[in-house]
């Protein structure tokens, strides 16, 4: 029997002990090799259940959420980004209208100043202008008196010097009166 062992184990094993090629091909030892495949297999399933996927299954769980809350917050944070926007429009606005406004009523003031100083100026230039009639009336009424005066003695010269001893000064200032009345 010994011999047949020896012989049985010939196939795999040599004289000395040592395996002749590759023990894993060996098909005296295929069944050995399964048992120790499907317990290795078994071991590591149990691991893997028990531990590590659980373990992984929590973390993608905590990075769905945070995914979730992150895409949660960022909508909040569009959406008041969007108002912000729609209230800072509606303040430029209201801005604009406001400093319309505030223009429209610097013009009327200024227009109202300036309708209050050209009515003042106006007043003034009539005042003025009525002042210079009066005083061109009176360089008239003087001038006509100069002229008067000057067209009386120089009558009266060319009469004297016309007919000699015959001056009336009375008709003479009478004739030029006359003359200059029209």
């Amino acid at each position: 029997m010994a011999t047949e062992t020896k012989e049985s184990f010939s196939a795999c094993v040599d004289a000395g002990g040592s395996a002749l090629g590759m023990p894993q091909l060996c098909g005296e030892w295929f069944g050995n090799q399964i048992v120790w495949l499907v317990i290795t297999l078994v071991v590591i399933y149990f691991i893997l259940s028990r531990i590590a996927l659980p373990r992984i299954a929590a973390v993608l769980a905590e990075r769905s959420g945070t995914i979730t809350n992150d895409i949660a917050a960022a909508e909040d944070l569009k959406q008041k980004a969007v108002e912000a926007e729609e209230a800072y429009q509606k303040a430029l606005v209201d801005a604009r209208a406001e400093a319309n406004r505030i223009v429209a009523e610097t013009k009327a003031d200024i227009q109202k100043d300036l309708d209050k100083a050209i009515a003042e100026a106006d007043a003034e230039i009539a005042a003025r202008a009525a002042e210079g009639e009066k005083a061109i009336a009176e360089i008239r009424e003087g001038a006509k008196e100069g002229a008067a005066a000057v067209a009386k003695d120089i009558a009266k010269d060319i009469v004297a010097a016309v007919a000699p001893g015959k001056i009336d000064a009375k008709s003479v200032t009478a004739a030029v009166t006359a003359k200059m009345k029209g």
